[in-house]
């Protein structure tokens, strides 16, 4: 009776947990960590394969996509039961990538190759290899699904993709090391990290989807060597109000007025900060500390750290699933 009342205990604890699960890759550690949003507590930590990266959700909250970067795949996983149920093909060494918001197709970066993968998230098939510039890494998607943007590190660009026909459209200079690139909710900028410059560029976005780079953003920080300032994830919330950059190995998230562009706070987090994520109310936000194998957690409205939750070995990408009942 008492084990039969232990595991429906445990399903139901699955079961409510589902839709406010945050995932975390470790890239050390060959492990996702699962963390309720609700209590902030360590559900479990399960194993994901060789040097898990990037990391992503389908829409309806399903699935759970993993870059397995060392073994040249993506592993999908049960976002209820973290069971492994099969594997995509991803073109070597991938790291990042995006999900076109209908759940499909996923665009994936290679790094090794130079290509970006488009793969078919049903029949489990590859759709187009797209050359592009070297060591690509950032992957974004415009929110129409017409183009998307992928970032060089060594080529220093970011290269727009037109999603009907998988050609390169448009190609923009920035900064040294692109890391990332976001696109805000309504479609009309685009911000892309540059870890080595130091900066965040600012591309505006024409109704036709065609890129202008308008302006670059810095950072500084008292005390705080200027080569520590290295620009990684990036995320901005969906009322384009605001901007939240991870700036690396200097500890500390940049808060961005979206509407002006200009820096207004820093928030001190772990050590090497590097990827982002809100929970889907955008009442919090998630960073990853890879060296200091933790997460934090910070209240959007105040722009406070309310608290760290230790994960897995060097912690790189995190997800949140949606809540399937909004």
């Amino acid at each position: 009776m008492k084990l039969a009342l232990a595991t429906c205990l445990s399903a139901l604890i699955a079961t409510g947990a589902a839709a406010n699960n945050v995932f975390v890759s470790n890239e050390k550690g060959n492990t996702v960590t699962v963390i309720d949003s609700d209590t902030w507590e360590v559900v479990t930590e399960f194993a994901a394969g060789n040097r898990p990266r990037g990391i992503t959700i389908s829409p309806d909250g399903a699935l759970l996509y993993v870059c397995a970067s060392d073994d040249d795949t993506v592993r999908v996983f049960d976002t209820t039961t973290f069971e492994e149920l099969y594997a995509l093909p991803s073109g070597p060494d991938p790291e990042l990538f995006v999900l076109h918001p209908s759940g499909n197709p996923l665009y994936i970066a290679n790094e090794d190759d130079n290509l970006v993968t488009v793969v078919d998230t049903e029949s489990h098939t590859v759709l187009a290899e797209v050359p592009v510039g070297v060591e690509p890494e950032g992957m974004g998607i415009s929110p129409n699904a017409a183009f998307v943007v992928n970032t060089s590190e060594t080529t220093n660009m970011a290269h727009f993709i037109d999603t009907s026909d998988y050609k390169i459209k448009h190609n923009i200079l920035v900064d040294q090391r692109p890391r990332y690139a976001h696109y805000t909710a309504d479609g009309t900028k685009l911000y892309v990290t540059s870890e080595i410059g130091g900066t965040v560029s600012v591309i505006d976005i024409a109704e036709d989807g065609t890129p202008t780079l308008r302006k670059k953003i810095s950072f500084e920080v008292p005390g705080v060597l200027p080569e520590w300032l290295q620009p990684v994830g990036a995320i901005a919330t969906s009322d384009g109000k605001w901007l939240f950059v991870a700036l690396g190995p200097a500890n500390r998230i940049a808060v961005i007025n979206a509407e002006t562009d200009e820096v207004v706070d820093y928030i001190i987090v772990g050590q090497r900060v590097w990827q982002l994520a809100f929970t889907p109310d955008e009442k919090y936000l998630i960073t990853t500390n890879g060296n200091s194998n933790d997460v934090t957690i910070i209240d959007v409205e105040t722009q406070k750290a309310l608290k760290s939750v230790e994960v897995g070995q060097q912690p790189w990408g995190v997800a949140v699933t949606p809540d399937r009942d909004g």
